[in-house]
């Protein structure tokens, strides 16, 4: 790692910055230097693809092999048709080698700031837009690197997110958040409670199911959207691609038609079908949840829904209905954050949400919006003259029901295309 460092201190010119090892950084690398620019990926952790080596052990893509490849490499046909996590890790390892990737791992960046210029003195430089136009990087080791421009791909999902139960600190139960499950051995012969049936949290239910668990409960607070993977060897994430740009209302209608073709009702058995529109939901970042076991382990009693989680009170968790349980273990499938506030949230480029204001297909990130700011708003901002943040993007931000990594694969050229 050392050695590593001191490579990135004898650089010479000012390459672009990619900040994250994960498949959107790798992706825009890629992108980059197919068009002859000097890019440096920074990662954090030891290897590239350090999120997907932490996901549980039965995880496989929901988004095809094909629809799911990055720029200028397939995914192998012996990968099948849902790629497994070690696939996806073997992949992207193949990916940096492929493309002859600069990649330097363990440097964290923690802080992005436009660099001073030679006049500015050692104190500017904290202003969007002011300086070289350059950008400094204050990395781990006190390291600051200075790049032409900077491309943030950290990940979607960065930083594990619990709520903040009344009583959770107090609970004398076993607490863990879903991104430190792996596998259900040890929960054989438990009880567990899972939080949150979005996709991470209907799979682990089912993997526990699967797996030996005594008895697996969901606490479910919005009944989800659920839909089939594939349907008639037609996958979901096709569907997805071609509704995307249509009015939301009309995909709302399609979908309630489609999943009650295609899904059971599991009303009977305490997860009722949504109210709300499949579309309209996906819009707020709530993504359908594709069945890869949970339906039929609902129907035979192996997992049952229960109420949103409340409160904890001693070795005790409080249902939203007033209930009681005392599982074994209670895993929090609640989430994650973006965890960008560090490192550009001083930038006011981030959203109430935590997001980037503007991400991915090239454009610039405009900096005086503020954080919080909704679309309408944030165009007035714009006419209203708010300052450019050249050479500062963001990619890998999105999750659109027509799959994250086909998203990266069509914004890492178009960053690639602004930057050049």
């Amino acid at each position: 790692m050392t050695a590593e460092l001191d490579r990135l201190d004898r650089t010479d010119g000012r390459p672009v910055y990619v900040v994250g090892g994960g498949p959107a950084g790798l992706a825009t690398a890629a992108a980059l230097r197919a068009r002859g620019v000097r890019v440096v990926v920074l990662e954090k952790s030891g290897d590239v693809a350090a999120s997907w080596r932490g996901h549980y052990d039965r995880l496989r893509l929901h988004t095809t092999r094909r629809l799911s490849a990055l720029p200028g490499l397939p995914m192998p046909r012996r990968f099948g048709r849902w790629v497994a996590r070690d696939d996806v890790v073997r992949y992207l390892e193949k990916y940096v080698e492929h493309h002859s990737l600069d990649v330097v791992t363990g440097v964290e960046v923690s802080r992005i700031e436009p660099a001073p210029g030679p006049e500015a003195g050692a104190g500017a430089g904290a202003g969007a837009g002011a300086g070289s136009g350059d950008w400094l990087l204050r990395a781990s080791g006190g390291r600051e690197l200075t790049g032409r421009a900077v491309v943030v791909a950290t990940g979607y999902n960065h930083t594990p997110k619990v709520p903040d139960w009344a009583g959770r600190e107090e609970y004398t139960g076993e607490l863990t958040h879903a991104s430190a499950y792996r596998n259900p051995r040890p929960y054989a012969s438990r009880d567990v409670l899972v939080v949150g049936v979005g996709n991470t949290g209907a799979e682990i239910a089912a993997d526990l199911a699967e797996g030996g668990a005594a008895r697996v409960r969901l606490a479910v607070r919005t009944p989800p959207y659920i839909l089939r993977r594939s349907t008639a060897g037609w996958p979901a994430q096709r569907t997805g691609i071609l509704v995307r740009r249509l009015p939301v209302g009309l995909v709302d209608r399609a979908g309630n038609v489609v999943s009650r073709v295609s899904v059971p009702d599991l009303s009977e058995y305490g997860l009722p079908r949504p109210s709300h529109g499949l579309y309209s939901r996906a819009r707020e970042g709530a993504i359908p949840v594709q069945d890869v076991g949970l339906v039929d382990a609902v129907r035979k009693g192996k997992v049952e829904p229960v109420a949103a989680v409340d409160s904890f009170e001693g070795g005790e968790v409080v249902l939203a209905d007033g209930s009681r349980i005392a599982p074994d273990a209670v895993i929090a499938a609640t989430g994650y954050e973006r965890g960008l506030e560090a490192l550009v949230g001083h930038l006011g480029v981030l959203d109430a949400r935590g997001l980037p204001v503007v991400r991915g297909a090239g454009r610039a990130v405009r900096a005086g919006a503020g954080a919080g700011v909704r679309t309408g708003a944030r165009a007035r901002a714009r006419a209203r003259g708010a300052a450019k943040v050249p050479g500062l993007h963001f990619v890998g931000f999105t999750n659109p029901i027509s799959g994250m990594l086909r998203e990266i694969a069509r914004d890492a050229p178009r960053v690639a295309r602004a930057l050049s």
